[in-house]
């Protein structure tokens, strides 16, 4: 039964980067010093030069005094806060990113607030601001993601519904009371396999858990074509089993479940840690089609479902990075060697 899609249009896009957790380091290549010392973040539009400023406030942040700017933090902070030109040179940079998603072949668009604020009240204004604001630009509904139920109905709640139904993400054994979310608003939903203890140690534990909550789901009457699946993966730099794990998961969730329901998840994971992440993430996202994913949490303006349906598999560096991700490869350390000896340039 495994692979449910035969090409790249048929795999659903979750884009993932409008998230405050995003950062580009300062005197890099996203950063820019003016001449009095003040700093900002640099993008092109059309060729033309755009700076998002870095408020003053934010320079006694942590993330700023170990040298990264959090942009969408940046953004996000000016829409909902800032003077007039602030809420517009923050609403150009978000709807920058959105152009850039929706070229890029996305289907929903993935908000994430939870590191605007440490304050509830003011991650839940963010949350309103920005799914206004992006439905009022946005040609893709949103994926509303956060960690805090009540951040997530902020977001539901604000939504106007103009571009189709919106993603919930997630519901999970840890918070039940999402279910009756996702009904209320008529959502589709990200299920995750975690617990209420936390992460999946295997594949059976990650098989018990999503059968648990994929049971709840649909016992409240939510269809399985609106259920998208995170297997939940892991940094194949921690555990060479890692990536066995997910792919045994992925083909016991589709022939448990069949062809109606989706399975996404957040397929750089796997990479983080690991150089030459885009060939890792391309030969994982090609097996993980293979075992029956139809979508996934992705950037897609560096991930491409098109581009892993197309990999050479004859490749020194896709056999390469394939062995690794089977778990053949112990502390991937056939996979450092080639790297350093320059074997994965031709990726």
């Amino acid at each position: 039964m495994p692979k449910l899609i035969s090409n790249s249009e048929q795999f659903t896009v979750i884009g993932e980067n409008i998230h405050a957790t995003r950062v580009v380091k300062r005197g890099g290549i996203r950063g820019h010093v003016y001449e009095d010392g003040r700093e900002a973040v640099k993008y092109t539009i059309d060729g033309d030069r755009r700076f998002l400023d870095v408020p003053d406030h934010f320079k006694s942040t942590q993330p700023y005094k170990q040298g990264n700017l959090k942009h969408f933090q940046i953004a996000m902070w000016m829409g909902t806060y800032g003077e007039a030109n602030q809420v517009e040179a923050g609403k150009a940079y978000i709807k920058y990113e959105i152009d850039r998603q929706t070229s890029a072949g996305a289907n929903y668009l993935d908000l994430n607030v939870d590191e605007s604020s440490y304050r509830l009240d003011e991650q839940k204004k963010t949350m309103r601001w920005l799914v206004k604001f992006v439905g009022s630009v946005s040609t893709l509904p949103p994926s509303i993601d956060s960690s805090n139920p009540e951040i997530i109905e902020a977001g539901l709640a604000a939504y106007e519904g103009l571009q189709g139904r919106p993603m919930l993400n997630s519901i999970a054994l840890e918070r039940p009371e999402a279910i009756d979310m996702a009904t209320k608003y008529d959502a589709r939903a990200i299920v995750m396999a975690s617990n209420e203890a936390g992460m999946p140690n295997d594949a059976n534990e990650r098989l018990e858990n999503i059968g648990r909550i994929v049971e709840m789901a649909l016992g409240k009457g939510i269809a399985k074509d609106d259920l998208f699946v995170d297997p939940l993966y892991f940094p194949i730099a921690v555990d060479s089993n890692y990536g066995n794990h997910a792919l045994t998961t992925i083909e016991e969730i589709r022939s448990e479940f069949g062809h109606e329901i989706h399975i996404a998840g957040g397929i750089s994971n796997v990479s983080f840690g690991i150089p030459k992440r885009r060939l890792i993430n391309d030969v994982f996202l090609y097996l993980a089609i293979q075992a029956g994913v139809d979508s996934g949490i992705i950037d897609p303006i560096t991930t491409s479902a098109k581009r892993s349906l197309t990999i050479d598999l004859e490749s020194v560096p896709v056999q390469i990075a394939m062995d690794l991700l089977k778990g053949n490869d112990d502390f991937a350390m056939n996979y450092i060697t080639a790297f350093r000896a320059g074997d994965l340039d031709n990726s």
